[in-house]
């Protein structure tokens, strides 16, 4: 069973996913959108299923990029985090290819870029800052 899936109670989740914003999560980016990035696809599902249990999102304000490299196939990795992410295509921003990878081929075997997460909401970012915060008091 997925740890997110025994977690049912919805203070706890928001405490589970701040310490993972915290961890992976863009602490300086615009306060009015939550910006979440990672390469594995269980820590994608982890984030994701604890936000949307934590706050019912408007499933309209999510965006994603998907960041790779030059020799990757752009359509087939969206495809990919599309369906893990359950982000319709439609939704997804233009891949970021890192031109420091042209000519230069993947070594990692299974390597499907990193996927951005950006879901469009000043409330939720402050909200989950605030609870990390609060938990820095007790230093």
């Amino acid at each position: 069973v997925f740890a997110a899936e025994r977690i049912n109670d919805i203070g706890t989740a928001k405490i589970a996913l701040s310490m993972l914003y915290l961890g992976e999560g863009s602490k300086s980016a615009k306060k009015s959108i939550v910006t979440f990035a990672n390469a594995d696809p269980s820590v994608i599902k982890l984030f994701l299923r604890l936000f949307r249990f934590s706050f019912a999102p408007d499933e309209s304000k999510f965006r994603c990029t998907v960041q790779c490299r030059a020799d990757q196939d752009v359509e087939a990795l969206q495809a990919f985090w599309s369906k893990v992410s359950e982000v319709p295509p439609s939704r997804f921003y233009r891949a970021q290819v890192d031109r420091r990878t042209v000519g230069k081929p993947t070594k990692r075997l299974g390597y499907m870029g990193v996927l951005r997460i950006d879901y469009l909401s000043s409330m939720v970012f402050n909200e989950l800052l605030l609870i990390a915060e609060t938990l820095f008091e007790g230093r």
